[in-house]
């Protein structure tokens, strides 16, 4: 399985494919989130908070690099499109390999710390509020769990 593909035609469709994803999410798992600016990337997460039991609102940290969230699982939020220096050691690999649940924005711009096994999402917009969203998943893990959304 390479790439399987979904389209939306609103935030809360986004969102609510977002939930189900969640529903198969486990501790040690990442996402990353792939997409233009207003691509519909922070959304998504937001959908995957809501799933996770997350209260608190989730917005972008695109200045803060990373937000931590808790519900059912933690949920880990990093956007790190301002990031100055790609080999800078903010301690990922304890975020990768912790407790919670990771999903990074903008993650081909730290792609050598980034874990062997993920989900890559992609979000595009196709205009006005319809998204297509394309699964890339790498390990057997992600490759069952995308499966399970086909269904």
């Amino acid at each position: 399985m390479s790439r399987i593909t979904f389209s939306t035609a609103s935030a809360e469709e986004t969102q609510a494919f977002a939930e189900k994803l969640a529903q198969l999410l486990k501790p040690g798992d990442v996402i990353l989130l792939e997409g233009d600016l207003g691509a519909g990337k922070t959304t998504f997460t937001q959908g995957l908070a809501k799933a996770l039991g997350v209260k608190r609102t989730v917005n972008s940290p695109t200045f803060t690099i990373i937000k931590e969230y808790q519900g059912r699982l933690p949920l880990y939020h990093m956007d790190v499109y301002r990031l100055n220096d790609a080999e800078e050691d903010l301690g990922f690999d304890e975020y990768f390999y912790g407790e919670g649940v990771c999903v990074v924005e903008w993650a081909h711009l730290i792609d050598q710390q980034l874990p062997n096994d993920y989900l890559k999402v992609h979000i595009f917009h196709k205009g006005n509020d319809q998204r297509e969203i394309c699964l890339e998943p790498k390990g057997s893990r992600y490759v069952r769990m995308s499966e399970e959304l086909v269904k």
